[in-house]
């Protein structure tokens, strides 16, 4: 008897409805990121998760793969968040040990960036006019994803839309951030790596160990703590400023 032969459309709708399918798209589309990053010399215009995401987005779009069938597989990934968050207290252990005369200065870029990153995107949310859903969810997109989505959700926002807003801050942030502290002259590599983990979170931390230990450990160091002061005071903090920015 001769084997028979499924049709290949067939075996395209067998493979882009297994979960694996979506999981190796999504671990693909980072590798081809970071690849390209490294081939431009580390550029920070070739991020490799932006690139990552319009890979994932053209891919699902083209086969017509509905979101929930592609979290299936993605879900996996999702799953590390809660890993990465715990895993926070390293950088946090290691980085407070060695702050000593900068604890002022850093603790104050801290609460001043966390300020500045949600009263400015609320007001400019407010004043385009957007849904309260959205300014909602504009409250915890400068804090890493996985804690920003608790807070979210704990403030009556949305999760979704703000795990949206937290990666493309995130992404923006490695991308202008070099431009800005240029601009600024800010040379140390301990002020930019700890700036660059208040504004960016986990992207821009990897991006900041990418170009100098000195400032991924101080980038990762912040990024903790934000998560940290984050989830505490933006439950407290988000009423209050609804009420201050009418």
């Amino acid at each position: 008897m001769k084997p028979q032969r499924l049709p290949i459309a067939e075996i395209w709708v067998y493979l882009s409805g297994n979960p694996l399918f979506a999981l190796i798209v999504t671990l693909l589309a980072y590798q081809i990121g970071l690849t390209l990053y490294q081939r431009f010399n580390r550029n920070p215009l070739a991020n490799p998760v932006g690139i990552a995401i319009l890979i994932v987005a053209f891919v699902i779009n083209a086969i017509d793969m509905p979101y929930a069938e592609y979290f299936k597989g993605a879900q996996f990934v999702h799953f590390l968040l809660g890993t990465a968050t715990v895993s926070l207290a390293v950088p946090i252990y290691r980085g407070i040990k060695g702050i000593g005369r900068r604890a002022i200065p850093l603790f104050s870029a801290l609460i001043g960036g966390g300020l500045a990153s949600m009263v400015s995107a609320v007001a400019i949310a407010k004043l385009l006019g957007a849904d309260q859903m959205i300014i909602k969810s504009m409250y915890a997109k400068s804090i890493t994803a996985p804690i920003a989505m608790g807070v979210s959700e704990t403030i009556g926002a949305s999760p979704t839309l703000t795990a949206v807003f937290a990666v493309a801050t995130g992404i923006s942030g490695a991308i202008l951030a070099r431009y800005v502290l240029d601009f600024l002259k800010i040379e140390a590599w301990w002020q930019r790596g700890f700036a660059i983990g208040v504004g960016a979170h986990g992207i821009g931390t990897s991006r900041a160990f990418s170009v100098h230990p000195e400032a991924g450990a101080y980038s990762s160091l912040a990024m903790g703590l934000h998560g940290i002061l984050g989830a505490v005071a933006i439950p407290w903090i988000a009423p209050l400023i609804d009420r201050l920015l009418p």
